[in-house]
């Protein structure tokens, strides 16, 4: 159906939820996946259960990442690995706070295209890369200055490396979830005050799930996405639509 059998997939930021989730998806539509977290008892659990292979690396570090996919022949690249940093306006936020935000979630996902596009460009046939950016790239979100940084600057990216690499007919697209309520997220955006707003003005009403994401995540890696490249889709219920 994706045309994705026996090819094989990188995934950062696979001991996460989307990132598991997508690892799962990918390994049934016959993706060979090399998945990559910060941790390594959660990847360890995720192989045994799906088959993957794994292969953690800092997304801090170019020393780090360039000796993790050198050697690694790659189809396609989920660019999944963040970390959000703190809730504070732009008057209160932490310097230091927003450097890592934007050293993990943006430049960390460069140094992974930059290296895994070197083996991608080598094999020459073509591929994909997908970057799981956020609404918060889209839409103005309080307490968001560091990590809506960081998204955006993802995004642009995700369209220059579409450009970029489009005449080796590898693809990049990113994706642009709302708010999963998991117990990570649920001490911000299960407060009334905070999430409430937020789904009254968005047409589904409701949170997505980490399936709900990994799946636009797999038909972008895949066939049926054969002549889509540098968008960035929002999978938000509509949210950033209104």
């Amino acid at each position: 159906m994706f045309g994705l059998d026996g090819k094989t997939v990188l995934v950062t930021g696979a001991s996460g939820g989307i990132g598991g989730a997508t690892v799962r998806q990918l390994v049934a539509a016959g993706a060979e996946v090399v998945a990559s977290g910060r941790s390594e008892d959660a990847l360890a659990k995720l192989a045994a259960e799906t088959g993957c292979r794994t292969r953690p690396f800092d997304l801090q570090s170019e020393d780090a990442i360039r000796d993790a996919l050198d050697g690694l022949d790659l189809y396609g690249v989920v660019n999944c690995g963040g970390w959000g940093g703190e809730i504070a306006t732009p008057m209160e936020t932490d310097i230091a706070v927003f450097d890592k935000v934007v050293g993990i979630n943006a430049r960390g996902a460069l140094l992974v295209t930059k290296y895994a596009s070197k083996s991608m460009i080598r094999l020459g046939v073509g591929g994909a890369i997908v970057n799981v950016s956020s609404q918060a790239s889209l839409v103005a979100l309080n307490g968001h200055i560091s990590y809506g940084a960081s998204k955006g600057a993802l995004d642009s990216i995700t369209r220059v490396s579409a450009l970029e690499l489009g005449k080796y007919n590898i693809r990049v697209n990113g994706v642009n979830p709302t708010v999963i309520m998991t117990p990570m997220s649920a001490w911000y955006w299960g407060r009334p005050e905070i999430g409430d707003p937020v789904l009254k003005a968005m047409p589904l009403g409701r949170w997505a799930t980490e399936d709900e994401i990994a799946a636009p995540i797999v038909f972008l890696l895949g066939n049926g996405a054969s002549m889509i490249s540098g968008v960035s889709l929002p999978i938000d219920g509509g949210f950033t639509a209104c």
